[in-house]
């Protein structure tokens, strides 16, 4: 049986919408390969009716690969009406992830397209218009993700949720060393009445493929790949900077990146 990618991509958003999941994708939807898997992703947009706004990577970090046992990282869609504000309400119904992940993002200043050529951090570095704190809200189609491959993960929009961008703060982040940044996330619950710190964690620019600006050049370079190059005033979320942070309904999660800024998102009670 061939492989029907616009099925697939159906599948993934029907299943998206509905809050669903599925163990595998049937046959004749399944991805055999990375090439099949990115073949039913880029069609998501179209099945969905939702505008590409940009780029999200999973699987940035080892602990993160040998998590959802893939060899190396993976690159998903960033689709209009999943991406907020810093300070915004996003549900959680449907999500069974229920984590936050504090990520840094690029906004893309100058195109990057499809060339012979690999591009290198420095040329990477230069096409950056501005970074931005955000938080991603990841969540996948599967019933089990860990367990599907890399392939139906593709397809899977590489575990796309919804994310809070935040401001650029203006600084000259050139001057700094990314790998070396210090990020820190504190989720807050109420509990008896009153907000209480929950969790408070920190992470580190390192923990995303040793660098942001790496993963960010390693993004460049599989859609130079695949011949889609990456877009002016693409947004890119590069993965998160440290261990997943549990959430729930009602929680509040704040995310301090030091002089680049912060962001913020409440998530919406749980109904009833």
């Amino acid at each position: 049986m061939s492989f029907d990618p616009r099925a697939a991509a159906r599948s993934v958003w029907a299943h998206w919408q509905a809050g669903t999941v599925l163990d595998h994708l049937p046959p004749g939807q399944r991805p055999a390969s990375r090439a099949e898997g990115y073949e039913a992703q880029a069609l998501l947009p179209e099945v969905a009716g939702r505008v590409p706004l940009g780029w999200k990577i999973a699987a940035t970090s080892v602990e993160g690969q040998r998590h959802i046992h893939v060899g190396g990282p993976l690159a998903g869609r960033l689709l209009g009406g999943q991406v907020g504000r810093d300070g915004d309400t996003f549900p959680l119904a449907g999500n069974r992830m229920r984590v936050a992940e504090p990520e840094f993002t690029f906004h893309i200043g100058q195109a990057l397209p499809p060339r012979a050529a690999a591009y290198t951090v420095d040329e990477v570095r230069a096409a950056v218009a501005s970074v931005h704190p955000s938080i991603e809200l990841p969540d996948s189609r599967f019933a089990d993700f860990t367990v599907v491959g890399e392939a139906q993960l593709l397809a899977d929009n590489a575990c796309a949720g919804r994310y809070a961008l935040g401001d650029a703060s203006g600084v000259d982040w050139r001057s700094l060393d990314l790998a070396a940044h210090r990020v820190r996330g504190q989720v807050f619950r109420r509990l008896d009445g009153t907000e209480t710190d929950v969790l408070d964690r920190e992470g580190l620019g390192a923990n995303v493929l040793d660098d942001p600006c790496l993963a960010l050049t390693w993004l460049a370079n599989e859609l130079s790949a695949l011949g889609l190059g990456l877009a002016r005033r693409s947004l890119v979320s590069t993965g998160t900077c440290m261990k997943p942070l549990a959430i729930a309904p009602g929680d509040r999660v704040e995310v301090d990146f030091g002089v680049l800024g912060r962001v913020g998102l409440k998530l919406a009670p749980e109904a009833g």
